[in-house]
């Protein structure tokens, strides 16, 4: 593929001074299941499986580096709070419970939970999602009930929405409260504003009804409550609908005006728009159980690494925007690239190439640095071979499938490219042509300086740039082959008497076989170092995960030899209800750092690349 001419970067930052990054926390996950959906303005990562009540409404702010959650309670994500926003039902005056009989989910096109129960003659469905796609997306999300009367009288039916506003958090990994007070006010046209009392705020919700409602406002000090309450008829063997509009901004006006827009448009317009744009991302593998599988991690992948942050309105990548994962909202460039951005261009090229250029806007000033805040702020320094040569295989990964080579026409990129080209000149060997690293992408310290898996993705970067970069430039790139070859010369060791790979090495002498899980050695073939039915290839992988722990390395294993049981395994795992989590037992439940947003990227690629590249059923 012809190549223009490039630039050089005419301005280059100096490096920051370095310090070993801290071993990643590991979070306990939350004793509820929780249903979640969500859009890339606002996330509902805790909805609650007994009585469908919403625990919590988050969105990504640039000006804070941080998610905003709005809560009931302290503790929301454990269960152990009152609720944001619960749905309630009055039947000819008196109140039932969603919860007494049970309630039956179901998770609409893999990503919208709705639910069913049984109230006597009545059956209550009710939708909770946010609306998505062409005219639809929003900052806000709806709560939809349907009811519908299989008995012989007509019934008087109340519907309401009523919660308390007891906890607001901002979160970058740990949560830390706001100290102003919480405000709950009626606003006009029977819209209700959750917000705080300080000056200036940083983000309002509002609520309010389909129709006429009655609402009433509770004046506790620390944790007020409202009510919205919706009246209904519904005849003998009919049915009527009811929905609740809920809606962020950067302050209440905005907030409002929002509600105001979203019931101009309707739910169920918003719906079917919804519907349409989500079943637009599907992917298929000519099964039903694993679509369901890549799918709902596809969907979690696409809106939880991905937020279009309230104040500014531009998207950021970040490892996961639910609240009960260990990294928060920080993000590395090879989970955002290798991981999250693969999964968003199968299902959307047209943002993956946003987001590649977003990513080098925000983090190409210093690509493998380290650890970043959402905005590009340097979070934690430690160099990551892989985060440098990141940018380069997500650039040729996004030229090679959809074919639009003029995306190395965006300066941004260009700039990147090129920062790239000097940062791996100046890790290289003094003699060897192999580069070191600080940290692997975990952000741990490997036991060498010089790893199998950073220079296989190193020697695939170079490959790329001699390809990319313009004539001159290119002849001082260093040969990719060299490189591979002396993967093969310097990390050459022996186990049992045979060849294998070394995961890591000093270039003096010394080895380690401590494959790294979350940059194993089984991804070679991916990176065109080794041929998947090589020898030594499968001597190094052989027994690498055998006991499931990193999910991470289960993925890897879909590429290696034993794709077959792993895809098996895979099916029957639970996982975290059904997305990622960093850590999992023999059985794939997750036991550690759930909701993982990139890695369920990295799950849903892995599954479609494993069927459709390599022909793995």
């Amino acid at each position: 593929m012809p190549r223009p001419q490039r630039r050089r970067h005419l301005s280059r930052p100096d490096p920051p001074a370095l310090s070993l990054a801290p071993v990643h926390p590991i979070a306990a996950l939350p004793p509820v299941p929780w249903q979640l959906t969500g859009n890339h303005w606002l996330s509902l990562p805790c909805i609650h499986p007994a009585d469908g009540a919403l625990h919590a409404v988050g969105v990504v702010h640039r000006g804070a580096r941080a998610a905003i959650e709005f809560a009931g309670g302290g503790g929301f994500e454990r269960g152990i709070a009152p609720a944001l926003a619960r749905p309630a039902l009055f039947v000819d005056g008196r109140r039932t419970e969603l919860s007494d009989e049970g309630i039956a989910w179901e998770r609409a096109l893999g990503w919208l939970p709705t639910f069913t129960c049984t109230v006597g003659s009545l059956i209550v469905r009710g939708t909770v999602f946010a609306p998505y796609g062409r005219d639809a997306d929003m900052a806000g999300a709806v709560y939809t009930l349907a009811v519908e009367n299989r008995g012989a009288a007509e019934v008087a039916v109340a519907v309401a929405l009523e919660g308390v506003l007891g906890h607001r958090q901002q979160r970058v990994r740990t949560p830390r409260p706001f100290d102003d007070a919480h405000r709950v006010l009626r606003g006009a046209d029977d819209v209700v504003v959750l917000e705080g009392s300080a000056r200036p705020g940083l983000v309002a919700l509002a609520a309010g009804a389909d129709g006429a409602a009655v609402v009433e406002i509770g004046d506790a000090a620390d944790a007020p409550s409202y009510s919205i309450r919706r009246e209904l008829r519904v005849p003998a063997q009919g049915r009527e609908q009811a929905a609740f509009y809920l809606a962020a901004g950067p302050e209440r006006d905005g907030a409002e005006a929002t509600v105001a827009v979203m019931r101009r448009r309707g739910w169920r317009e918003l719906l079917s728009a919804t519907r349409s744009a989500l079943q637009a991302l599907e992917q298929t593998t000519g099964s039903d159980a694993m679509d369901r599988l890549l799918n709902r991690n596809l969907f979690f992948a696409y809106f939880f690494a991905v937020a279009r942050a309230l104040d500014d309105a531009h998207y950021y990548l970040v490892r996961s925007r639910a609240p009960w994962h260990g990294r928060g909202v920080t993000v590395r460039d090879w989970e955002a690239l290798a991981w999250t951005l693969p999964a968003v261009q199968l299902a959307d090229p047209s943002l993956a190439r946003e987001l590649l250029l977003r990513a080098c806007e925000l983090h190409g000033y210093a690509p493998g640095r380290g650890e970043h805040y959402l905005d590009g702020t340097l979070f934690a320094p430690g160099f990551s071979l892989e985060g440098l040569a990141s940018y380069a295989v997500a650039a040729d990964r996004y030229i090679r499938d959809t074919g639009d080579d003029q995306v190395v026409e965006e300066p941004a990129l260009a700039d990147t490219l090129y920062q790239t080209s000097d940062e791996l000149a100046a890790r290289r060997d003094r003699t060897v042509p192999l580069f070191s690293t600080e940290v692997t992408p975990s952000g741990d310290p490997p036991v060498f300086p010089y790893t199998l898996h950073g220079n296989a993705v190193a020697a695939l970067a170079l490959d790329i740039l001699r390809r990319t970069l313009d004539e001159e430039t290119a002849r001082d790139v260093e040969d990719p082959e060299a490189v591979r070859a002396a993967v093969r010369r310097h990390f050459a060791a022996e186990r049992d008497g045979k060849p294998v790979l070394a995961a890591s090495a000093d270039l003096a002498g010394k080895l380690s076989l401590d494959d790294d899980p979350l940059a194993s050695a089984l991804w070679l073939p991916l990176y065109e170092t080794i041929e998947r039915q090589d020898s030594t290839y499968r001597r190094t992988v052989r027994g690498l995960g055998a006991e499931p722990r990193f999910l991470s390395q289960q993925c890897a294993r879909i590429v290696g030899p034993d794709a077959t049981a792993v895809l098996q395994w895979l099916r029957r795992a639970p996982l975290d209800n059904g997305v990622a989590a960093e850590l999992v037992d023999a059985e794939g439940r997750a036991v550690g750092n759930g909701g993982d947003a990139s890695l369920s990227g990295l799950l849903a690629y892995t599954l479609w690349y494993a069927v459709h590249a390599l022909g793995v059923r």
